[in-house]
């Protein structure tokens, strides 16, 4: 599973490159950055950050989907997506025990109650799914 992450900076101030286009090579080179101050106005600093993960296989999420819908008696006309929220498909805490235990089963792996908390999606099972066959076969 690979993990990128990254973080985006804006200024409100104006930053503006300054370029020497007098070289004799006809190539230009940056020189400085000027800050354009206005009126003591400060420049607001804002980050966003986001994580790119690897999900899991399409098969990890089809599996899952099969069992979350059984343990929960959904009909085969309701439609799951690895964003589907188990309490949002009517599963309390035993069901989402009963689903964790079905996963535990079907993929021959043992999940551990702390872990089996934070589950509360189709992508969420699925993905500690794959890490957990990962570490087991490696």
């Amino acid at each position: 599973m690979a993990t990128v992450s990254a973080t985006s900076v804006s200024f409100g101030a104006s930053l503006k490159p300054c370029f020497n286009n007098n070289r004799t090579d006809g190539t230009s080179a940056l020189n400085m950055v000027r800050v354009v101050w206005t009126k003591n106005v400060y420049p607001s600093l804002r980050t966003s950050r986001f994580n790119v993960c690897c999900s899991a296989k399409p098969e990890t999420v089809q599996k899952v989907c099969e069992i979350v819908k059984k343990q929960l008696a959904l009909s085969d006309e309701t439609e799951l997506t690895p964003e589907s929220k188990f309490a949002a498909l009517g599963a309390d805490s035993l069901d989402t025990v009963e689903i964790v235990m079905g996963l535990e089963e079907e993929f021959d792996i043992s999940v551990e109650e702390e872990s089996s908390q934070n589950i509360t999606t189709v992508q969420e099972a699925a993905d500690l799914i794959e890490k957990l066959v990962q570490k087991k076969e490696g």
